[in-house]
């Protein structure tokens, strides 16, 4: 007896009824075929079923996703600004490809806060919270180069003629007083630090190759943040279509 039973449980399909007639596009997924639209899943013909099926059920983007992601990925870019800052503090070694560790800690935080979600709007807010990050790094690291070089200057014995006329005189023997200058307040000085920390990268150009490097770098870890914070997750399938079924050939 033979053992090629039919199968009543699946509709199978001839492909070619007769000769002269070609047969109809199948899809990949289920073998059923395809009368009018298909769809290209990962490259492979689908129909619109399993093309439906394949679609990531990704939640819809919000002005609350959106306001997390931004809370979290400062939250990361004030640590990786620390991070990186501290390192060259402590150690007195300057590792430009901290940055790109530092993008990744922004993308990774503001994905987190998003809960997935992603998209241009997500790319541009990473990626400027990156370049923030590590430019501004340079502020905390100047003050203490600063401070460190100030405390371990020996001041030079001031000379006795100085000592007795602290203030230069003109040929009349007077005194002139040295220019005062306002003082500037605490806003206009975290501006101004500001403004050349977030120039910091460019500055640095004057320093020839190193600063190539540096800047070009600094780019690798914006580039990191970007690609984290896109609205395609690459771990997807690749969905696109509907295209129109070929005609049957008679």
């Amino acid at each position: 007896m033979s053992n090629d039973l039919p199968s009543f449980d699946k509709a199978q399909y001839a492909l070619a009824a007769k000769p002269g007639v070609s047969a109809p596009d199948q899809c990949k997924l289920c073998s059923q075929p395809i009368a009018e639209n298909y769809y290209r899943v990962n490259g492979d013909m689908a129909c619109g079923t399993c093309a439906a099926q394949a679609t990531p059920n990704l939640p819809a983007d919000s002005h609350a996703a959106f306001t997390r992601a931004i809370l979290y990925g400062i939250g990361a870019a004030i640590l990786g600004m620390v991070l990186y800052a501290g390192f060259e503090m402590v150690t007195g070694i300057i590792i430009g490809y901290l940055a790109i560790g530092v993008g990744y800690l922004v993308g990774k935080a503001m994905k987190l806060g998003s809960k997935g979600r992603g998209g241009r709007r997500y790319q541009v807010a990473a990626a400027l919270l990156t370049y923030a990050s590590v430019s501004i790094a340079a502020i905390p690291v100047a003050i203490y180069t600063y401070s460190s070089h100030r405390t371990s200057q020996v001041a030079a014995p001031a000379d006795s003629a100085a000592a007795a006329h602290p203030f230069p005189e003109d040929s009349s023997g007077t005194s002139d007083p040295p220019e005062q200058h306002e003082p500037m307040s605490r806003s206009a000085a975290l501006i101004a630090l500001t403004g050349l920390g977030l120039a910091s990268p460019f500055l640095e150009l004057r320093e020839g190759f190193g600063g190539i490097i540096g800047l070009f770098i600094l780019f690798l870890g914006i580039r990191a943040a970007w690609s984290l914070t896109a609205g395609h997750d690459f771990a997807t399938p690749d969905i696109s279509g509907p295209y129109a079924a070929k005609p049957h050939v008679v």
